[in-house]
């Protein structure tokens, strides 16, 4: 299984909480909408958290999708459902300049 991790800051003028609303009412329904959604065999999205002891995180959310290869990540990706529903979307809530993007396979140290 690969996975992609994308980091990202909300777009200027958003609360957290409008920002985490949004992803979770209006774009992932978008997302899961389209046929090619059921290429992802899970998906997390992290927030981060006030941690004293640790600086500011540099992004307002973490979105990690597993897929079995990386042939599906394009499938998806590059799709035309993707391409004209879903990532038009983005504007409206991300910062995109501030995207980054991995895509890896993990090698589980402790389960």
């Amino acid at each position: 299984m690969v996975k992609m991790a994308i980091t990202f800051k909300r777009k200027q003028g958003r609360s957290v909480d409008d920002f985490q609303a949004y992803r979770r009412d209006v774009h992932a329904p978008l997302l899961f909408a389209i046929p090619e959604a059921k290429l992802i065999r899970r998906f997390v999205i992290s927030y981060p958290i006030a941690a004293p002891n640790w600086p500011e995180p540099s992004y307002d959310a973490l979105v990690e999708t597993w897929f079995d290869s990386v042939e599906d990540i394009d499938a998806l990706f590059f799709s035309e459902n993707f391409l004209t529903k879903v990532d038009p979307d983005h504007i409206n809530f991300i910062d995109l300049s501030t995207a980054q993007r991995i895509v890896s396979k993990e090698l589980v140290v402790v389960e």
